[in-house]
């Protein structure tokens, strides 16, 4: 299963000066208007990984996840993460299998649109990491300007031995800032 989330929201921004010596002129407040549009994610809801034995591994690609970003003027840079629960089995005994065990690799973006640097976290199975922390998954730098970014990334779940048989589900998270 999958939670989206969106961390930037539209702000303004008051800057002032501090007090000047008595004969100075006076200082004036100045506004920076806030950044019109929204950094926005798109991700799948859910997603079956299938199945397989104690001691194999599992490795699926999910759905497409995008990015947009319509902030302007100045939109600029973003990055998106990626995190995940542990999985444990729907139905008793007990049993959890650790995020540790579990794999990501983004891949290479499937479409771009907009100017800038669009830099995949893990571009190939061979730099795929674990998501005992939380990693980061894509991000654009450098351009201002409204763009976005999708890739269809790749899980892999190292079943360890001795695992009880049965389903499990686990979040992975995608968050942008």
């Amino acid at each position: 299963m999958y939670r989206r989330t969106a961390l930037i929201t539209t702000t303004a921004v008051l800057a002032t000066t501090f007090a000047a010596p008595a004969d100075a002129a006076p200082s004036l407040a100045r506004f920076i208007p806030a950044k019109a549009g929204s950094l926005t994610i798109s991700v799948p809801a859910s997603a079956a990984l299938g199945s397989a034995r104690s001691g194999g591994q599992l490795t699926s690609r999910i759905a497409t996840v995008t990015v947009t970003d319509t902030r302007e003027p100045g939109a600029g840079s973003w990055t998106t993460t990626v995190s995940s629960t542990n999985y444990t089995r729907t139905s008793p005994p007990t049993a959890t299998i650790s995020r540790a065990n579990v794999y990501y690799w983004s891949g290479p973006a499937t479409d771009t649109q907009g100017g800038g640097t669009f830099t995949p976290g893990q571009p190939t199975a061979a730099q795929r990491v674990s998501l005992s922390t939380t990693q980061t998954a894509f991000s654009h730098t450098h351009i201002a300007g409204v763009n976005s970014a999708s890739w269809a990334p790749t899980l892999q779940v190292s079943i360890p031995f001795a695992t009880t048989a049965g389903n499990y589900a686990g979040t992975i998270t995608h968050s942008v800032g």
